[in-house]
């Protein structure tokens, strides 16, 4: 997702961040939250590897430490209804604070005001913060491989599992790929953006495809801005796509998600 330096600065201040929401909000008082919440994991999955269709796992975030703000005005829940609206399967939302100015609030907006399954995306590194995706309505948490020990990577997902909630585990490269099926995980993103330069290269979703195992979703990310980048990557094994930029600042998302899903190239204006 982000250069190896950043990727520690931002895993430092996420579980100092934790443990001070810990302390105002402890687990017990999360879990009496969480209790009445449904969580649908599996639908989750079965969104992202629907067949006949172009799945897109829609983005909510603010801000990214590559290009900076996207949008001033930032309505989370307004541009997730635009999304659903425009056919996608899932919609991510940015909850990360200090880097992508994102909220639990932001989840718990969205989940309020859309059906589709919501992926809290985040930098997960401790159970607390699964409890909190469950209390604020996620369905599904994001796994970065890079961020994690192998130890850590198989309990986090375990717990996700038992909570309810999908997992997508995140991957760059070879090494972290066989980490990712060797957890046992079940939905497999491929980050396109290096995580040494934060330059993107779509060439990384096809140079793992065939690596993917064919019982596991495969969703390419990051870097997508033609329909036939979705053909071609369609072609190769995925079977979902995670959007974030290039339509964040659409004027028309629902408009942008349809182009992306449809038969001609989208500019996504």
């Amino acid at each position: 997702m982000i250069a190896p330096d950043l990727l520690r600065t931002i895993v430092g201040a996420t579980v100092r961040i934790t443990e001070t929401r810990r302390a105002v909000e402890p687990v017990s008082a999360l879990e009496r939250r969480e209790a009445t919440a449904s969580p649908r994991g599996a639908l989750f999955e079965e969104e992202l590897g629907r067949s006949g269709r172009t799945n897109v796992i829609a983005e909510c975030k603010r801000r990214s430490p590559s290009k900076g703000v996207l949008v001033e005005r930032y309505d989370p829940a307004a541009i997730a209804e635009q999304y659903e609206q425009g056919g996608a399967a899932a919609i991510s939302v940015l909850t990360e604070p200090t880097f992508f100015d994102g909220a639990l609030e932001h989840l718990a907006d969205v989940r309020a005001r859309v059906s589709v399954p919501l992926l809290r995306k985040d930098f997960i590194v401790d159970e607390y913060q699964l409890h909190e995706a469950r209390a604020n309505g996620a369905d599904a948490v994001l796994l970065i491989v890079a961020a994690l020990a192998q130890a850590d990577l198989v309990r986090l997902q375990a717990r996700a599992w038992s909570l309810g909630l999908a997992t997508l585990v995140e991957v760059h490269d070879d090494e972290e790929l066989t980490r990712a099926v060797d957890s046992g995980a079940r939905v497999i993103g491929v980050n396109n953006r290096n995580l040494r330069t934060l330059a993107v290269d779509v060439s990384a979703s096809d140079r793992l495809a065939a690596r993917i195992p064919a019982g596991v979703i495969g969703v390419s990310e990051s870097g997508l801005q033609t329909r036939a980048d979705i053909e071609r990557l369609t072609s190769a094994g995925y079977r979902a796509f995670l959007i974030g930029e290039r339509c964040m600042t659409a004027s028309n998302p629902a408009g942008a998600i349809r182009d992306l899903i449809g038969d001609t190239d989208s500019t996504c204006s």
